[in-house]
């Protein structure tokens, strides 16, 4: 079960940050105040979903939270991966947009208020789901970046989901669009061809990509590799069979 505090008094805000967290102790206060000063300017709310860490984590974003109520900590007794972090938060979040980025401090938080302005927009699409972040520059070792190039070529190739980098934490995304998708462990590697799918409209961002600043990745190349091959194999079956009627307007509304 997760452990949540309570949210902040006040409006509802407009849109609610999710970072997924394990053993990010050195990253998440840095990126706490990232996110506090660049969403300062927006109604906002900041949950952090520690998957189930072992470090001082959650020791600092309760501490966080003193200070600023805007921030809110979800638990997960055991690691539930990425995606099972995300859709956590999700559950839990308060805004009828979402914003999402990495817990390692790698996507730069004054990126956020860019990827959530096209769904916040008066004039915002209706069918617009998800606005994905891609990243230029990246920072990162050059096997993971060629590892992470094969992969987005092979999923590109058999998705035809029209997007160069899906592996991006940053996005933004209706809450109510998203709950809609199947969920599934490692779908946030996913959401693009997903939310295509599903008749929703997907626009891309160029964003930043900084180096990790303490701690280590959860991840490695080998083991992304081995989860891909399935997941790649379940996400086309699943497109293939997604619903594709929606119904019109009620008549006696």
């Amino acid at each position: 079960m997760a452990e949540h505090s309570a949210p902040p008094p006040g409006a509802p805000p407009e849109i609610s940050v999710v970072i997924p967290m394990k053993n990010e102790e050195g990253n998440v206060q840095l990126l706490l105040d990232g996110l506090a000063e660049a969403c300062a300017g927006i109604p906002h709310e900041i949950i952090v979903v520690d998957d189930g860490s072992t470090d001082r984590t959650a020791e600092i974003v309760r501490a966080a939270h003193g200070a600023n109520p805007a921030v809110r900590l979800i638990r997960h007794a055991h690691s539930g991966g990425q995606s099972a972090a995300v859709h956590s938060g999700v559950l839990h979040a308060r805004a009828p947009v979402i914003c999402t980025l990495d817990g390692d401090g790698q996507n730069p938080p004054a990126e956020v208020p860019r990827l959530a302005a096209p769904l916040l927009a008066a004039d915002a699409p209706a069918r617009l789901g998800l606005v994905a972040g891609q990243r230029v520059k990246r920072r990162d070792t050059l096997s993971k970046r060629l590892a992470s190039k094969f992969a987005n070529r092979l999923r590109a190739f058999i998705l035809k989901d029209n997007t160069r980098d899906t592996g991006c934490g940053l996005k933004a995304f209706r809450r109510a669009a998203f709950l809609e998708l199947p969920y599934f462990n490692n779908m946030h590697r996913y959401l693009p061809a997903l939310f295509s799918a599903y008749g929703w409209e997907v626009a891309h961002v160029d964003v930043a990509h900084a180096e990790r600043h303490a701690g280590r990745s959860n991840y490695t190349n080998f083991g992304r590799a081995l989860a891909g091959i399935h997941d790649l194999i379940g996400v086309a079956w699943l497109i293939k069979r997604a619903k594709k009627v929606r119904p019109e307007e009620d008549d006696y509304r």
